[in-house]
This record gives structure tokens, C-alpha cells and sequence, in this order.
């Protein structure tokens, strides 16, 4: 087996969670007991990650990276969002 494969399936695996705990968080309509230094956190380790990522040339990582990078923007966003609705 490619070592690839074992990284695209946990890549595959680690997003999965990630998006649905911002799906869950956003049917909810609430950010409830979630902090947004978790989201500042992530934001700038995976941009840290993402550098590293592309300068060793590893494309599993720089693509998991970006878009856990992104996905830490969007809950980033929705926790501002229902905080900001509830105050």
C-alpha cells in the first residue's frame, strides 16, 4: 500500500470531524461552550503547518492544512456569528 493512501484516508478522516462539528454548531444556530481562542488556535497552526507542508513538499499535508486552515475560518466565523446574536 502507498504510504499516500494511509495519509489521504486520515486526512479524510480528520476533516470529517472537523466539518461536522461546524454543521452540528451551525444547525444548532449556537457556540455554546466554544471558545474562539480553539478556532484563533488552529488558524495559526495550520498556517504554520501549511508553510512547513509546502516547503518539505508534502502535498497530503498542504492540502489537509489548507483547509483545516479554512475550516477554522468558518468556525471561527459561526462562533462570532451566534455570539454576537445572543449578547
Amino acid at each position: 500500500m502507498k504510504p499516500e493512501l494511509i495519509g489521504w484516508g486520515a486526512s479524510a478522516l480528520l476533516l470529517m470531524t472537523i466539518i461536522s462539528q461546524l454543521v452540528q454548531q451551525w444547525r444548532a444556530r449556537s457556540s455554546e461552550g466554544v471558545s474562539y481562542l480553539l478556532f484563533v488556535g488552529q488558524i495559526l497552526a495550520s498556517g504554520g503547518f501549511v508553510t512547513y507542508s509546502v516547503l518539505v513538499g508534502d502535498t497530503v499535508f498542504i492540502v489537509t492544512n489548507a483547509l483545516m486552515l479554512a475550516s477554522a475560518v468558518v468556525g471561527l466565523g459561526i462562533t462570532w456569528r451566534f455570539r454576537r446574536s445572543t449578547d
